[in-house]
């Protein structure tokens, strides 16, 4: 009996081990990978106000609370369609063109596991990317765009937009299924963001002083303060779209750091060498050209070869916005010239630049010249179909409402127009004036508030 023990036990232990309680197996979500990414939706999420105060102190004085209020609208409005429609569309499985309705109203979306982090957390952090992206347009209309109409164009381009264009390149639609490489946005954000600005703006028409004064900004603080704050946001935006703490997340963090600091110090040598100073309100526009064309190649790229990328973007970027001037498009804040530009520079650079061993696919440079005929066709379609739908959306919206303010509207300033406030006020503080009671500029009503807080101080 003993010498059958060892073989009873070898033929019993799997049979107790298989019925036992076992240890609970890893968790499909990460802990570590769900808090980066709980940190990168708030920084996406700061983009966009950044990017309130970064416009917003490019305009004239009496403009600056009009402009902000584009940027912060998007917060709710686009938020709020994302959630209901938009996430679905862009992200649940469908056709090759748009995601089909099965996650309307977040339907489906929970706390299980997409990758390695919630369901529910992944469509926060790509919603912040439709809320920014929305809101880049505002920089070619402001001045003289009406804010409802506004709000109600961001709606229905974000569905009619931006939603089919993330699916088609990251919620598996054709740009993706292709090969098109974008690792955070340069066609989805930058170059659709670009092309529909130049759309609006040709759309709405130009200022009524574009081209008969100098139109200058009057905050240029805000618009450092704005650019430092995009550059501390948009590390969530590039190094969070590896969806994790992960070495690819480091790749990319690294990236966005080096990338606008080489498009920073080219724009500096250019503005020395073109005028023998340098303007700050051009160094933060450089800066962000650098962040805009790291983008799409900021897991695909070396931390050299992001170097040499946005030096390379800050070169089209700086004369697109030094000829846009002499054109009769009064793109007004160059949203064209530094993301539509820029983001199709990083693009195309993607192609020539990425390296399967750093993440993705190799480029020209690496022997594969494919990869960079496909970031043509990424770019091409995305503005192509960005240029047609915007265009469609506006004609829509302006059955509805008037785009534009009237001539003595754009003269008193949006921010009375629009809104009954002013961003600066002296004495007592700032006025509240009724629609009805908008002066016209120039006029004694129009400066009567002001002198008579004067008066009272």
């Amino acid at each position: 009996m003993p010498p059958l023990m060892p073989s009873l036990a070898v033929v019993v232990a799997p049979v107790l081990a298989a019925i036992a309680p076992s240890s609970e197996p890893p968790p499909a979500v990460s802990a570590a990978d769900t808090v980066w990414m709980l940190v990168a939706t708030a920084l996406v999420l700061l983009m966009t106000p950044a990017l309130g105060f970064f416009y917003g102190g490019m305009v004239r004085a009496k403009n600056a609370l009009n402009t902000l209020m584009m940027s912060f609208a998007a917060l709710g409005v686009v938020g709020l369609v994302w959630v209901a429609l938009g996430y679905s569309l862009a992200f649940a499985p469908g056709s090759a063109i748009v995601g089909g309705l099965d996650f309307a109203l977040l339907r489906g979306v929970g706390l299980e596991a997409k990758g390695t982090i919630p369901h529910l957390l992944f469509m926060a952090y790509q919603g912040t990317f439709a809320i920014i992206t929305a809101a880049l347009i505002s920089g070619a209309v402001v001045e003289r765009m009406r804010f409802v109409p506004f709000v109600a164009f961001m709606a229905l381009w974000t569905l009619a937009v931006y939603a089919p264009l993330a699916h088609w390149v990251w919620g598996g639609g054709w740009l993706g299924a292709l090969g098109v490489l974008d690792y955070a946005g340069g066609t989805v954000v930058h170059v659709n963001a670009g092309v529909a600005a130049a759309v609006a703006a040709t759309v709405v028409g130009g200022r009524r002083a574009y081209g008969r004064q100098a139109l200058l900004p009057h905050n240029v603080p805000f618009v450092v303060l704005g650019a430092a704050l995009l550059y501390v946001g948009w590390f969530g935006f590039n190094a969070g779209s590896a969806l994790g703490a992960s070495p690819a997340a480091a790749l990319a963090f690294v990236n966005t750091l080096l990338a606008p600091m080489g498009a920073l110090v080219v724009w500096l040598a250019i503005d020395l060498a073109r005028t023998g100073r340098v303007t700050a309100v051009g160094l933060a526009t450089g800066l962000v050209v650098g962040l805009v064309a790291i983008t799409p190649a900021a897991g695909f790229v070396g931390p050299m070869a992001a170097i040499v990328l946005g030096a390379c973007a800050a070169v089209p970027s700086y004369f697109a916005i030094l000829l846009r001037p002499r054109t009769r498009l009064d793109d007004s804040l160059d949203v064209l010239s530094a993301h539509g530009v820029g983001g199709i520079t990083g693009a195309l650079l993607t192609g020539v630049l990425a390296r399967a061993a750093w993440g993705g696919t190799d480029g020209l440079l690496a022997g594969h010249p494919r990869q960079l005929l496909l970031q043509l066709v990424g770019v091409a379609a995305a503005a192509l179909y960005s240029g047609v739908a915007t265009l469609a959306v506006l004609k829509l919206v302006a059955l509805a409402l008037p785009l534009r303010a009237s001539a003595r509207e754009e003269g008193s300033g949006m921010d009375l127009a629009e809104h009954g406030e002013e961003a600066y006020g002296d004495g007592d503080g700032t006025i509240l004036v009724l629609p009805e009671h908008v002066p016209a500029p120039g006029t004694a009503a129009a400066l009567a508030p002001r002198a008579a807080m004067e008066g009272a101080a």
